[in-house]
């Protein structure tokens, strides 16, 4: 059962944390340091594997509260809320401690009908949306295997995310802890919840086209001041901010699997002149279109 500290989280509703993968990548892998901003109670859509480098502290998922140390290995499912509550002094910083590997399980079952072999993930997705951690030698592989994904690129880290997923999903009964009670029904802010699905239905629906923060303001039934305050501190993001990656995410594919002009892509993606794009373009790659478009080209031919 959780005690009162995993119980005054459950008072508080989970922010949502947005993940974006790479643009040439379908899971995302990462390492922070600790304390960090995106380190806090929270939930997402995608699966995600997380590794604990040093340090010691609290786990809570759901209504799930226990210890971790150095070399814990989790998974946590869609939905629910974690936080990896790390035991430091005041003013405290633990370098790299944690490693996170992100990405949309549901995408990767609904390929079964070509790859049958993916079958075998469906009973480990499941005990997931309670949270596992792992112990004994699947963790210790597991945690060889994550570390081995952030040296990796192409078709490479792809063998060894799904090599990883196969330890995970093989790991015998004694190395598996389910975390949160089978009773656990996550305590999220409906109305906040609707009010974000809304916008995100409009981001994603008219990236490429002129995007009004007026109108999914007046859409949720709150000001422009008042929804940029909500979407920035539920999800981390700006509202254009956002918007911006997501056109720069897209631009960055359309690069690499196409033969289209960098001027044809800047239109295609939503921008209504080049300068402007390139602009952007700059600030979230540190390149121009261009010299991303070469040196993806040159890294895939290199890795082949």
């Amino acid at each position: 059962m959780p005690d009162n500290r995993a119980a005054l989280f459950e008072q508080r509703p989970a922010n949502l944390e947005v993940i974006l993968p790479g643009p040439d990548q379908s899971f995302r892998w990462y390492e922070h340091d600790y304390p960090y901003d995106l380190a806090r109670w929270n939930h997402h859509p995608e699966y995600e594997i997380h590794l604990i480098r040093q340090g010691s502290g609290k786990l809570l998922a759901g209504d799930y509260i226990g210890p971790f140390t150095a070399g814990h290995v989790a998974l946590i499912g869609p939905g629910l809320p974690h936080d990896w509550m790390g035991d430091v002094a005041p003013g405290e910083l633990i370098a790299s401690r944690d490693v996170v590997l992100q990405f949309d399980g549901a995408a990767l079952l609904n390929l079964r009908g070509s790859l049958p072999e993916l079958s075998e993930l469906k009973t480990l997705f499941e005990l997931a949306q309670r949270g596992i951690e792992f112990t004994g030698s699947t963790a210790k592989d597991a945690a060889l295997l994550l570390e081995s994904i952030g040296q990796a690129q192409g078709l490479q880290r792809l063998i060894r995310f799904l090599d990883l997923l196969g330890t995970l999903a093989r790991a015998p009964k004694r190395d598996i802890r389910v975390l949160a009670s089978a009773y656990y029904s996550p305590s999220l802010d409906a109305r906040s919840s609707e009010r974000i699905n809304q916008a995100f239905d409009y981001l994603i629906n008219e990236l490429t086209s002129e995007l009004r923060l007026s109108v999914i303001a007046e859409r949720v039934g709150m000001s422009e001041a008042g929804f940029s305050r909500f979407f920035k501190r539920i999800t981390g993001h700006g509202f254009i901010d956002l918007m911006r990656k997501l056109r720069i995410q897209r631009a960055c594919r359309l690069l690499v699997q196409t033969q289209l002009s960098v001027a044809e892509i800047c239109f295609e993606v939503g921008y209504e002149n080049v300068s402007n794009f390139n602009r952007h373009f700059r600030h979230e790659m540190d390149q121009t279109p261009s010299d991303y478009r070469r040196t993806t080209a040159t890294r895939q031919h290199e890795s082949n």
